[in-house]
């Protein structure tokens, strides 16, 4: 492990809380954990910072699942199936990712977030208790998760990433008539699977920091325990403002890498 100092480590620490949270409410810690180990840890690879993230958030990630199933109406063999389903997606994206450029596809992935957004604000009723119970999921609607969330969004996952666990929830309430505390849930089962197949390649290459890697997964654990109780105890409404702050947040941060 290389020479960090204090103040780093308790930067990073406090990164991966408020990170732990995020993503248990709606998805995209990511987009805060990565770049702070990024910015914090200049001279570390690439690769053990990719794997330290993965080895941090899945923490996290597994806590705000296990706080969700416990008080959620998940369904957590779907769940599971759709990360499988993604864990698959994925592997299939990372394959094809090298022939393809970010440049290209941030911006159509800026569109589909604003797109998104507005739908969102012009549809009040998305993602609520009563509009998943007026149509509750269909077998068909189960078969369209498993392949097009889990393997289309896992296949994007693999191929660039930003912002999955965002359109995981956004997805699996469009498609599985969720309310948007469940698909929250259940996007978290989902991404404990994707995280698990990541984690285990880049802990085959030696490319995680370990002992940074568990005293940032305490906070990243604290953080999405908080989450998922603020979610589950304010509801859909409370869910649905975090979403729409992380989707302007993700389309910024696209526009800053695709601009700057």
């Amino acid at each position: 492990m290389p020479d960090i100092s204090l103040t780093t480590i308790l930067l990073l620490c406090a990164a991966a809380l408020v990170a732990g949270w995020i993503d248990a409410v709606v998805g995209g810690g990511g987009l805060l954990l990565l770049p702070a180990l990024l910015l914090g840890l200049p001279q570390v690879p690439a690769a053990q910072i990719l794997g330290t993230n993965k080895a941090v958030a899945i923490v996290g990630t597994s806590g705000a699942a296990v706080t969700y199933v416990r008080k959620a109406p998940v369904h957590v063999k779907t769940a599971v199936r759709i990360g499988l389903a993604a864990l698959a997606g994925s592997m299939g994206g990372a394959f094809f990712a090298a022939g393809i450029s970010s440049d290209v596809l941030r911006p159509v992935i800026m569109v589909v977030l604003l797109g998104v957004a507005a739908f969102v604000m012009l549809r009040p009723s998305f993602g609520t208790r009563a509009e998943a119970d007026r149509a509750p999921a269909t077998r068909a609607r189960v078969v369209a998760a498993i392949v097009l969330v889990g393997g289309g969004i896992g296949f994007y996952d693999g191929l660039f990433g930003p912002g999955t666990g965002t359109f995981l929830v956004l997805a699996l309430t469009a498609v599985l008539h969720l309310d948007l505390v469940t698909a929250s849930a259940t996007a978290k089962i989902v991404n404990v699977c994707t995280n698990a197949g990541a984690l285990a390649m880049f802990a085959y290459q030696g490319s995680v920091l370990w002992q940074l890697a568990v005293v940032m997964a305490v906070f990243n654990l604290a953080g999405g325990m908080i989450g998922a109780r603020m979610a589950l105890s304010r509801g859909a409404e409370f869910v649905r403002g975090v979403l729409l702050f992380v989707v302007f947040s993700l389309v910024a941060k696209l526009a800053f890498d695709q601009w700057s």
